[in-house]
């Protein structure tokens, strides 16, 4: 992707996550089908987290206009580390599986919106256009490590 800024790396990653949680909501019922695409999930997730932080969060966190930002979805990626955690703990297909998947898909569907919608474009208003490619490169840098660590568990 010529040019890409973080912020449409970020996006890209966003959509397949919601498409991810969309595919795990239909595979209800769908025990093995279920716990593959959970686990893909997880990997993405962990991985994107962890690159974000370490590219554009980082990079947040060294500016004070940007740093309470930074900081808000830091925390939010702990409550979602914490729902993952709980709900590997869980037999899947369980009542108890699908009320804390259902608190997880929310919690993550609010946190991704909240930064296209409101940190994203007040990132975008202090970085350069040559800052958000270059944090681009980085990001799609850092993924592939990530992911493999992610993996790994």
């Amino acid at each position: 992707m010529a040019d890409a800024t973080i912020f449409d790396r970020l996006k890209q990653d966003h959509d397949a996550h919601r498409q991810l949680l969309a595919k795990l909501d239909d595979a209800e019922g769908e025990k093995d089908r279920r716990e593959k695409l959970f686990n893909q999930f997880k990997v993405e997730v962990t991985a994107h987290a962890a690159a974000e932080e370490e590219t554009l969060y980082a990079t947040m966190l060294a500016r004070p206009d940007l740093r309470e930002d930074a900081q808000h979805s830091v925390s939010e990626h702990k409550e979602i580390d914490d729902f993952i955690e709980e709900l590997e703990e869980l037999s899947f297909g369980s009542a108890k599986w699908n009320e804390t998947f259902g608190k997880l898909k929310k919690r993550y569907l609010h946190h991704i919106e909240e930064e296209e919608k409101e940190m994203f474009p007040d990132a975008a208003e202090e970085l350069t256009a040559k800052e958000e490619e270059k944090l681009a490169d980085k990001f799609a840098e850092r993924k592939p490590a990530e992911l493999e660590r992610a993996a790994e568990g």
